[in-house]
């Protein structure tokens, strides 16, 4: 359950893709803007009137004409955010009700006390989440490779749940559209030098997500890409 912290959200931007979530985006966007007021939710091309929930709710939504992918809507994210001069945090946030605003605070806060740029939530860091053997296994899979090529020592590779700071968001291009966009945004961290850690987080695995294919093949799509890209 979230709770409401006494933490400077002024600057914070959520970055939402969002592709045929109607159902759960408009309870996601209003629970997420009690805490932190600024978030664009990227319309990937939904079917669904998911936008129309989101900016309901009080989002400023932009809108792909297609279905692109998850890494191609978190790049138009990127590239509004950067038009905010407010901006000085972005945060990469699902659509689908798993992340808790509780634990972007606790990121806001790590990165301020040890003044670093990037903080990348780990489901792996405490035992709040509980993902299925078979999904652990994988995600344990497509960190140890991503650890290999990339720059960087992580736990959780391909959580989407992340906090950027600015500088590190305006020199972000992904190209990556599908899955690998993850793989592919570490690797472009990890080539900047920047400061960064991890900080535990707790993802809801709900029916409703369970439902859409969330729980493992994901993950196993995340590791073919991962190969073949």
């Amino acid at each position: 359950m979230n709770t409401t912290r006494q933490v400077d959200t002024a600057g914070v931007w959520l970055v939402i893709p969002l592709f045929n979530e109607a159902s759960v985006i408009g309870d996601v966007v209003a629970q997420a803007r009690t805490v932190f007021p600024d978030v664009v939710v990227v319309d990937d091309g939904s079917s669904d009137g998911g936008a129309d929930a989101a900016r309901a709710a009080g989002a400023v939504v932009v809108r792909h004409p297609v279905n692109l992918g998850q890494g191609a809507a978190l790049q138009t994210g990127f590239e509004f955010v950067r038009t905010r001069p407010d901006m000085r945090w972005a945060v990469t946030f699902d659509a689908d009700g798993q992340h808790q605003t509780d634990d972007v605070l606790a990121m806001l806060d790590k990165a301020r006390a040890e003044d670093l740029q990037v903080v990348f939530g780990s489901r792996f860091l405490d035992d709040r989440t509980s993902p299925s053997l078979a999904k652990k296994l994988v995600l344990r899979a497509a960190v140890g490779y991503t650890n290999l090529t990339t720059h960087t020592r992580l736990t959780d590779a391909h959580n989407g749940l992340r906090l950027l700071r600015r500088d590190v968001v305006e020199r972000l291009d992904i190209t990556q559209n599908r899955m690998a966009h993850a793989s592919e945004l570490v690797a472009q961290i990890g080539s900047m030098d920047v400061r960064y850690g991890e900080s535990p987080v707790h993802i809801l695995y709900t029916d409703y997500s369970r439902s859409k294919g969330q729980s493992l093949w994901n993950s196993v799509n995340i590791l073919v890409e991962l190969i073949l890209r």
